[in-house]
């Protein structure tokens, strides 16, 4: 049974840091790529960052590029996101989401085949 696992979420002021991990069981994990969703208040899931499986290629969207950091450890079944310089508008449920096979760019929701349960970041102005 696949089973994914975040956690290091939760307040944070603004300007501040969060590292949230995510630790993988139940399958081949250097099979997939990794990725990081958020869904804030209103508003539709969105994609963050992934990592790739083979070349641990990494991609961001627009609105975290240069203030967050995806990586991933493979002898640890772990994925991680440094958030830094965190705003208010990064307030969101977090999710990992996993995607078997090579990922070129963020996938849309439909397109990962696992997700974690999800766990609340919230940026006080």
């Amino acid at each position: 049974e696949v089973q994914l696992v975040e956690s290091g979420g939760g307040l944070v002021q603004a300007g501040g840091s969060l590292r949230l991990s995510c630790v993988a069981s139940g399958f081949t994990f250097d099979d997939y790529g990794i990725c990081w969703f958020r869904q804030a208040p209103g508003k539709e899931r969105e994609g963050v960052s992934c990592i790739n499986d083979s070349d641990g290629r990494t991609y961001y969207a627009g609105s975290v590029k240069g203030r967050f950091t995806i990586s991933r450890d493979n002898a640890q079944n772990t994925v991680y996101l440094q958030m830094n310089s965190l705003k208010p508008e990064d307030t969101a449920i977090y999710h990992c989401a996993l995607t078997e096979g090579t990922i070129a760019t963020i996938p849309p929701t439909y397109g990962m085949d696992y997700w974690g349960k999800g766990m609340l970041v919230t940026v006080s102005s």
